[in-house]
Formats: structure tokens, C-alpha cells, sequence
């Protein structure tokens, strides 16, 4: 395993993050395919026996079980000090008119929640999981701060949102000496590119650290066109991210296939090691269902693309619309 900086700080994190959204209580979720904590479990421990030291979930995952399933195990596998623990914060948790969002009050009472279900005293990174139209962005920053300056959160960080948001954010707390966003989560992979146009130049001249989510695309970087699954066939947030651009997606993937297939070497190996070679990107969040999943994952880390491949990767893309900043 690798291991890099993340962003502009000094907090070392394996260059794979392992996304959490997979473990959970499916009548909890609107994932059906998610792995239950019987199942979930040998996956945690695994990846960190391939060294993998970074973990990202959310409250709102699996109804707050992925939280409480990752939790437990990182308390039976690992030591918490090299454990860089991720969650995120926004979206809806319970019925009423603050359930949900940035607010002081929804920020102060989730971040609580989230401790207590992981188990732990504090999160190394806090993340906002999307914008808040609704709060004043200065609310939601002082409140990170105080979460931050009271040891609940180590470093905090924002994913999916438009490179205005995110500036006006940094400026915030820049102008009031809050504390800064160090890191984004967004989504970019060979058939959804739209933050190399303005988030992905931002954060390199901001020193902010990039973790993508959906680097597989929901896997369809990693299969035959026709081949489907269990999730592609029941995970309807993966069919509006990407059913719309099928046709001109079509044409990357079978790239991916031909230079996999020229080297020998899984799909996924390309599709990562793409992704792995693209600045400021430290270190992309993969989701596992499987074992095998995890260690195709890791080899794609002894993978360098020539700039021939790379051209060839991204010649067919075409403009996608723009998905998940809602």
C-alpha cells in the first residue's frame, strides 16, 4: 500500500480509501445490495490487512447501520490512531423540519450521533455531504469549526457541489479565521469528467485534497457492456447518474477493455490507474461487495499509463450533464 498526504495537511492516508455505502441494513436503504454486517465484516478486515487505513461512510447510509457496522469492526481489527475515519452530514435522518441539512442545530446534534454509533470520541474528517440551499453558508462553517475546536472532528471537508460553492465556502472561513475545508469528494471517473473544468483546478491551486467517490463508475468501467449485476439492476441512483450518456459511455469502456486486454490485466487496474495519475486526486473511494474486489483494487496501484493510453482513455468523451450537486 501507498500512503500520501491528504491535500495541504499532514494526515497520511493510504492512497485507496474504502467506501462504506455497501454495509448496512438493506430495509434501511435504498440499496438493496448492500452486505450485512455478518458479511461486511471480513471486508473491513481485509482492507486493512491490504494496509488500507482510510474509511468513508455517512449518517445517513443504511439508515446509520454502515456507521455502526464499521464502527465495531475497526474496534475488533485495528488500532484507532492509525485509522483515518471518515463521515458525512446533510441529508435527511428523521421526520420533521430539522431532519435534515447544514443547520447549527442539525450539524451539532448528527455529529453526535454519528460518535456514538461509530464508537469513537472523534472523526479525523467531517464532510459535508452537499450544499445546503437553505442555510446560510457562515451557520455551517462556524458550526464545523466548534465541531473541530471542541475534538469531535480532527479535519473537515465538503463533497459534491459546483467550484462557486466550494469557493465561497474556503472564503468564508478564510474572512472569519474558521477552519478550513481540506478535502472534496466528488465524482469523476472515466464517464463522468465534468470536474476537470473548474473543481479539480480549483482544489490543486487551493492545495485541497480530492477523494472521488464512484471511481468504477457503479462498475460499469470494470465489465462487459452487456454483462449486469445484482446492483446494476436494482440501484437506481446508478441509472440516473449514468443510463442518459449510455451510448457515448459505451465507447470508453471498451477502451478500458482493449488496453486491459493488450496488457493482460484486469479492467479495473486501467480504470483506477487513470484516475490514480490525475491531479490533485489522493486517493479515490472504492466500494467491495467481494474480496476480490479489494485486491484488483490494490493492483491497480503498480499500474502507470503511458500518455498514448491516457489520450486513447478520454478521446471519446463527450459533455455529460451535470449529476449529484442536488
Amino acid at each position: 500500500m501507498e500512503y500520501v498526504k491528504l491535500g495541504n495537511t499532514g494526515l497520511d492516508v493510504s492512497r485507496l480509501c474504502l467506501g462504506c455505502m455497501s454495509f448496512g441494513v438493506a430495509e434501511r436503504w435504498i440499496h438493496q445490495w448492500v452486505l450485512d454486517e455478518e458479511h461486511s465484516r471480513p471486508i473491513i478486515k481485509k482492507a486493512l490487512e491490504l494496509g488500507i487505513n482510510f474509511f468513508d461512510t455517512a449518517n445517513v447510509y443504511s439508515g446509520g447501520t454502515s456507521e455502526e457496522i464499521l464502527g465495531r469492526a475497526l474496534k475488533d481489527y485495528a488500532n484507532r490512531d492509525e485509522i483515518v475515519l471518515a463521515t458525512k452530514v446533510h441529508f435527511r435522518m428523521h421526520e420533521g423540519p430539522n431532519g435534515a441539512g447544514l443547520s447549527r442545530k442539525a450539524i451539532m446534534s448528527e455529529i453526535d450521533k454519528s460518535l456514538k454509533r461509530l464508537g469513537t470520541d472523534y472523526v479525523d474528517l467531517y464532510q459535508i455531504h452537499r450544499w445546503d440551499y437553505h442555510t446560510p453558508i457562515e451557520e455551517t462553517m462556524e458550526a464545523l469549526h466548534d465541531v473541530v475546536k471542541a475534538g469531535k472532528a480532527r479535519y473537515i471537508g465538503a463533497s459534491a457541489m459546483y467550484a462557486w460553492q466550494f469557493q465561497k465556502a474556503l472564503y468564508v472561513s478564510e474572512k472569519n479565521g474558521w477552519t478550513r475545508f481540506v478535502s472534496m469528494q466528488n465524482h469523476l471517473n472515466l464517464i463522468y469528467r465534468e470536474e476537470e473544468r473548474e473543481m479539480l483546478p480549483l482544489c490543486k491551486e487551493e492545495k485541497i485534497g480530492v477523494i472521488p467517490y464512484s471511481p468504477l463508475a457503479s462498475g460499469r468501467l470494470t465489465r462487459d457492456w452487456a454483462e449486469t449485476t445484482h446492483r446494476s439492476e436494482t440501484d437506481q441512483v446508478q441509472k440516473s447518474k449514468y443510463d442518459a450518456t449510455a451510448n457515448t459511455d459505451r465507447l470508453v469502456v471498451e477502451r478500458v477493455a482493449a488496453i486491459a486486454e493488450k496488457r493482460g490485466i484486469p479492467r479495473i487496474h486501467i480504470a483506477l490507474a487513470w484516475l490514480l495519475q490525475k491531479e490533485p486526486v489522493n486517493a479515490p473511494i472504492i466500494g467491495a461487495t467481494k474480496m476480490s474486489h479489494l485486491e484488483d483494487a490494490v493492483g491497480a496501484l503498480s499500474i502507470t499509463l503511458t500518455s498514448e493510453e491516457i489520450a486513447f482513455l478520454e478521446e471519446p468523451y463527450v459533455p455529460h450533464s451535470i449529476v449529484g450537486y442536488q
